[in-house]
C-alpha cells in the first residue's frame, strides 16, 4: 500500500529534507551518465558488490528492458574503480577502491545476426575495440581465439584479472527463431564462444553473462559449467527493476496526484522467487506523460509468440495460472520451444505462487504479473486466434457493455458477430479450430483484452468452472461446449448439475449463469442458454 507520508508530502524525504526534482532516465542505460547528469537512480550497487562477494561466474535472465544493460555497466564501471560515481551510493563505503580491473563488455545486442558470418565479424569487431581501449594487442582472426588472446594479454599486461560481462548473449539466436537452422548456426558459435570461459578461469576476477531467454547448460553452456544461474534465486529478484518502495522513495518528487495503488496494479508484479518489481521502462514514461498506457509491451510485439500459441493450440484461459516446475522453466533450445515457457522468460507472465514441500522441488504457479501485460497481450492473441481486427474494434465496447446491463441476448448477438469476422481460409489452414478449447480461448481473449475481471477454470469442490466475470452487483458463471451440430443444452445443465453457483452467491450480488455452445458445423454461437443462479 502507498506510504500516506509519501501520498500527502511528495517532495518529502525519509530524512524529513525537501528533495528536488530531477531528470527521468528514460532510454539511458549508461550508469555514469546518470550519475554525472543527474538523473533519478535507483541505487543496485548494493546488488553489485553483494554478487561479487558472492562468487565468480553468473548468468540472469530478464525481460527485455529490465535494467540489465545499466546493471552490467554499474558492474564494469565499479571494477574499473571509478569511484566518484558511487559517492552517496551502497557500494561506496564497501568497495576496495584500490584494485581496479580491466572489464571486457560484450553487447550482441549490437551484433548483426542475419548470418553467422555477420556475427562473428560483429563479435570480433567489439573484442578488438576492447583490445585497442585497453592497449593489448588482438590478432586472431576467428572470435574464440581472439577472445582468449585478449584476456591473456590483459591479465598479463595490467596484472590483474580480467572481467568480462555480456549483454543480450542469446539475441542472435533469438532473432532467428523462425529460421531453426539459421538459430542453430548462432547457438552453437555461441556455444564456442561462451566455452573459451572456462578454459580461462585462472585469468578471471569475475563473469557475468545476462540475456532474456534461459537456455539450458546443456544446450549452450555446456563448456561453461560453473555457470551460477541466479534467475530464480529469491535473494536476486530485484536485482533489475524497481520495487515498491523504490518507485516511492527514489520518485517522490515526481508523486504528487498519482494514485499508487493504480499505479502497481497496471505495472507491478514481476516476481522471480523474491520481492515483485515494476519493469522501470513503464515508470519512466507513466511519471512522464500521466497516462495508463502499455509502455514497455509497445516496445516489442510478440509476433513469434502469437504465431507460436495459435500453432500449438495454445488454451489462452490457461495464461490466469499455470503450474509448472524449474526444469520446464528451463526447457527452451532452438529444437525445444515451449510455449510456457518463453511466455514466462519473456516477461508475459510471471511467478505468482511458490510452494515447496519439505525436500520437493518448488512447485511455480504462473499469471500475468499485472494489468498492462493482461490487456496486451490477450489483445495481440485475439488477432492470431482469427477474428478480424475490424470487427475486434466493433465489438470491443459493446460486449462489456452488454454484460454490466445484464442483456445477454444482445451478449449473444455481439458473440456471433465476432466469430462470423474469422475467415473461412481461417479455419481451413489452422488445425487449432478442431480443438474444443479454440471458442473458449477466442471468447475469453476477447474479455481479457478489455481489462474485465475474470478467473478462468475457477476451482469449485466439484469441478472447474470454465469463467467467471464479475461485473459491478452482478457474477456471471460462464460454461463452454463444442458441439457438432445444434445446440443440446449440455453446458448448463453442467453448471446447474456441479453446483457452480455457490461459490459465487454473495449479498446484493445477482448470479447469472450462461452456457455457451459453439458448433463446428456452423462455426459460431448456436446455443445460449441464461438462467438465474
Amino acid at each position: 500500500m502507498p506510504s500516506a507520508t509519501l501520498a500527502h508530502h511528495p517532495l518529502l524525504r525519509h530524512d524529513g529534507v525537501m528533495a528536488s526534482r530531477k531528470q527521468l532516465p528514460i532510454g539511458i542505460q549508461t550508469f555514469r551518465e546518470i550519475r554525472e547528469e543527474g538523473h533519478y537512480y535507483v541505487d543496485k550497487t548494493g546488488f553489485a558488490v553483494d554478487l561479487v562477494r558472492t562468487g565468480k561466474t553468473f548468468f540472469l535472465s530478464r525481460p527485455r528492458r529490465f535494467g540489465k544493460s545499466l546493471f552490467l555497466d554499474t558492474l564494469k564501471e565499479l571494477f574499473e574503480g571509478s569511484r566518484d560515481l558511487f559517492t552517496g551510493l551502497a557500494a561506496e563505503d564497501r568497495w576496495d577502491w584500490s584494485v581496479k580491473h580491466p572489464v571486457i563488455r560484450l553487447d550482441l545486442g549490437l551484433a548483426a545476426s542475419d548470418s553467422l558470418d555477420q556475427l562473428e565479424r560483429s563479435v570480433l569487431r567489439q573484442i578488438r575495440a576492447s583490445a585497442g581501449f585497453l592497449g593489448v594487442p588482438a590478432s586472431q582472426e576467428y572470435v574464440a581465439e581472439a577472445l582468449a588472446e585478449v584476456i591473456e594479454n590483459l591479465h598479463r599486461h595490467t596484472g590483474q584479472r580480467v572481467v568480462v560481462l555480456v549483454d543480450e548473449y542469446d539475441k542472435p539466436i533469438l532473432d532467428n527463431l523462425a529460421q531453426p537452422d539459421l538459430a542453430r548456426q548462432m547457438r552453437d558459435a555461441l556455444r564456442s564462444l561462451y566455452g573459451v570461459l572456462k578454459a580461462l578461469d585462472a585469468h578471471l576476477k569475475f563473469v557475468f553473462l545476462t540475456g532474456v531467454s534461459k537456455f539450458s547448460k546443456v544446450s549452450l553452456f555446456s563448456g561453461l559449467n560453473q555457470l551460477e544461474d541466479l534467475t530464480l534465486e529469491p535473494r536476486w529478484s530485484a536485482l533489475c527493476g524497481y520495487t515498491q518502495n523504490d518507485l516511492e522513495a527514489v520518485f517522490a518528487p515526481e508523486l504528487d496526484g498519482v494514485d499508487l495503488e493504480t499505479v502497481r496494479r497496471w505495472y507491478n508484479g514481476y516476481n522471480w522467487g523474491g520481492e515483485a518489481v515494476y519493469n522501470p521502462f513503464d515508470v519512466m514514461l507513466y511519471l512522464k506523460h500521466r497516462q495508463f498506457r502499455p509502455y514497455w509491451f509497445e516496445t516489442g510485439t510478440p509476433t513469434f509468440l502469437v504465431e507460436l500459441l495459435a500453432r500449438r493450440g495454445f488454451f489462452t484461459p490457461r495464461l490466469e495460472r499455470l503450474r509448472t516446475d524449474q526444469d520446464f522453466l528451463s526447457a527452451f533450445d532452438v529444437d525445444r520451444i515451449e510455449p510456457e515457457a518463453l511466455l514466462w522468460q519473456t516477461g508475459y507472465l510471471t511467478i505468482r505462487e511458490t510452494r515447496q514441500a519439505g525436500e520437493e522441488e518448488p512447485v511455480y504457479f504462473l499469471g500475468y504479473p499485472n494489468r498492462e501485460v493482461e490487456v496486451s497481450l490477450n489483445r495481440s492473441l485475439l488477432l492470431g486466434l482469427g477474428p478480424t481486427s475490424e470487427a475486434v474494434k466493433d465489438v470491443r465496447f459493446d460486449l462489456p457493455d452488454a454484460f454490466r446491463n445484464g442483456d445477454l441476448e444482445a451478449a449473444r448477438s455481439i458473440l456471433q458477430r465476432l466469430f462470423s469476422s474469422i475467415p473461412h481460409d481461417w479455419y481451413r489452414n489452422n488445425p487449432i479450430a478442431q480443438f474444443e478449447g479454440y471458442y473458449a480461448s477466442v471468447f475469453y481473449s476477447h474479455l481479457a483484452a478489455l481489462g474485465l475481471d475474470l478467473r478462468a477454470e475457477d476451482t469449485t469442490s466439484k469441478g472447474r468452472i470454465d469463467l467467471v466475470l464479475r461485473m459491478p452487483g452482478r457474477v456471471y458463471i460462464l460454461e463452454f461446449k463444442v458441439v457438432d451440430g445444434p445446440a443440446e443444452g449440455k453446458a448448463l445443465d453442467q453448471i446447474r448439475e456441479r453446483g457452480y453457483a455457490a461459490k459465487c452467491r454473495a449479498p446484493g450480488i445477482t448470479v447469472k449463469l450462461v452456457g455457451i455452445e459453439f458448433s463446428k458445423a456452423e462455426r459460431n454461437v448456436v446455443g445460449f442458454e441464461v438462467a438465474e443462479g
